[in-house]
């Protein structure tokens, strides 16, 4: 029993978060419009999945001890689905218009010099000239890194509690440990493997004449993941 309910964390824990673009789109589109490392998008897609995961083994073992009925779970589930879904959806609107503003105020003006010679200016790295680069780049990560971690801890892991939290709640508490434990490291690792994927295959576009859009292309990726979801169902 445990080698098939094992099988079935691992399995689901892939499929799930393979066909799940919210586990992987918004990540790759946030760290390439915030210039964040390869190394530093991966560790935060490992500690969104972590908070993702969690959320529900923690619902799941409340509702086992309580002796919930799954329908009562389920329910949770879906209530906190929606949340994620419209919470995406509306950060992806917000990032992507106030990524449009930004690009507006900081277009490159000409003017001409004194002597006569064209001189273009960009206003956003003037005003960043005097401005430490680590200071600029961790308040950039921190305004994204917020939402994209309450997005995944809000956003349920539909199949863990009734698909396998409650079968191997049969088998006993060691079971439903190894469900958890195998679920979230499968669920995690295709959340990193997808992301560096997609992050891969965006850095393989050229984005220089459009560089100063990247935080509204980025807002644009998620909410339209966003509303893929909601009204698509993938």
């Amino acid at each position: 029993m445990n080698t098939v309910l094992l099988s079935t964390a691992a399995s689901i824990g892939i499929i799930h978060t393979a066909i799940g673009i919210d586990h992987y789109i918004p990540f790759a589109a946030m760290g390439k419009s915030n210039n964040w490392s390869f190394r530093k998008t991966m560790l935060v897609v490992l500690i969104c999945g972590l908070g993702h995961v969690s959320a529900s083994i923690i619902l799941g073992i409340f509702g086992i001890v309580l002796g919930a009925q799954i329908s009562a779970l389920v329910g949770i589930q879906d209530m906190r689905e929606e949340i994620a879904k419209w919470f995406l959806i509306s950060f992806g609107l917000v990032y992507m218009l106030w990524g449009l503003r930004r690009a507006v105020r900081n277009k490159p003006h000409r003017h001409i010099s004194a002597d006569g010679n064209e001189v273009w200016h960009d206003h956003h790295k003037d005003a960043h000239d005097d401005e430490p680069a680590e200071t600029h780049i961790e308040t950039k990560s921190s305004r994204s890194f917020w939402p994209l971690f309450i997005l995944f801890v809000l956003g349920p892991c539909e199949p863990l509690i009734p698909l396998l939290m409650y079968p191997a709640a049969e088998a006993g508490a060691a079971s439903v440990a190894m469900v958890a434990v195998v679920y979230s490291i499968c669920t995690i690792t295709s959340m990193i493997v997808c992301t560096a994927i997609v992050l891969k295959g965006i850095n393989m576009i050229p984005m220089k004449k459009v560089e100063r859009f990247s935080h509204a292309l980025a807002g644009f990726a998620v909410l339209m993941c966003g509303l893929a979801i909601q009204f698509l169902g993938i």
